[in-house]
């Protein structure tokens, strides 16, 4: 594809940015979100806003979403003027929030009999590397339809992977999330023990840092528990999400994941206690409160 039409649903700090690359690298994207102060920036800066999430569709080569969970994609895809009812034959629609897998795959299967295309895109890195299209991209679909987005996806990504069958990404995306949430979980659990136990938490990071367990997770976990600044800017409430797409996923592969239990369970309860727009290395102030 040379310069397809793009429309793009969401328009919060990650997808926001996203359009803006676009714009920089020379796209007049057709825009939505319920955000008006975000949708008129980039309107200013050349993109059109849709009245309609069908007549977007309609108006679009490529449909990228970057939206907060499967209901949200669910219904812009299914509504009575949605994504479905507007799609062109041969366009694509391009997931890049994170999803559950099994509803990915039923999107792509009613896209599909109207001739249409899907890729699964979840994202890693920042909203500041999609400004710049630096972000990792774990991409899946289709072979033929993987090709055809594949020059738009390297605008927007360093690392662009190709992982195969319809939801592989969103699949690899809750896992990476799985391990990386629990991490985090484990050490700030850590470190509020070691502050209960009367242990230097400095002294403890010392110690952790110079073995195997040291990892960028630690050192924001340390940062937060620590010198008391919030650096990882992923909320308990959007983790609290992905670990309950991850179980979800588990439970549909007719499994189970007792580890991924405990971290959901801990996540919960740190949003219960009205912590979820927290950084996550913050729920140590819950395990710090926590008693039998």
């Amino acid at each position: 594809m040379t310069k397809p039409t793009i429309g793009f649903i969401g328009l919060g700090l990650m997808g926001s940015n996203m359009v803006e690359n676009l714009q920089k690298k020379g796209f007049e994207p057709i825009v939505m979100d319920l955000n008006k102060d975000a949708v008129a920036a980039v309107v200013a800066r050349g993109a059109t806003e849709a009245t309609s999430v069908k007549e977007l569709a309609a108006a679009s080569d490529i449909i990228m979403l970057c939206l907060t969970t499967s209901k949200v994609v669910e219904a812009l895809v299914y509504g009575e003027d949605g994504i479905l009812a507007g799609i062109k034959e041969g366009a694509v629609l391009i997931d890049f929030g994170t999803s559950i897998p099994a509803s990915t795959r039923k999107i792509g299967a009613d896209l599909a009999a109207k001739g249409a295309g899907m890729i699964d895109a979840p994202l890693g890195r920042t909203p500041a590397h999609a400004k710049d299209g630096l972000l990792n991209i774990m991409a899946s679909g289709d072979a033929e339809t993987f090709a055809k987005v594949k020059p738009i996806l390297e605008m927007q990504g360093e690392n662009v992977f190709n992982l195969g069958a319809l939801g592989s990404g969103h699949t690899t995306k809750l896992i990476n999330n799985f391990m990386g949430m629990t991490t985090v979980a484990a050490m700030s659990q850590a470190f509020a023990v070691a502050e209960l136990a009367g242990v230097d938490r400095q002294q403890l990071f010392d110690i952790m840092s110079t073995g195997p367990s040291n990892s960028p997770f630690m050192q924001f976990c340390k940062n937060y528990a620590v010198d008391g600044v919030s650096d990882l800017g992923f909320s308990i409430g959007n983790a609290n999400k992905d670990l309950g797409y991850f179980l979800q996923m588990v439970e549909d592969l007719g499994t189970r994941a007792q580890i991924a239990e405990g971290t959901s369970a801990n996540l919960q309860a740190a949003f219960d206690a009205g912590m979820a727009n927290g950084n996550v290395p913050e729920i140590y102030d819950y395990f710090l409160k926590l008693t039998k």
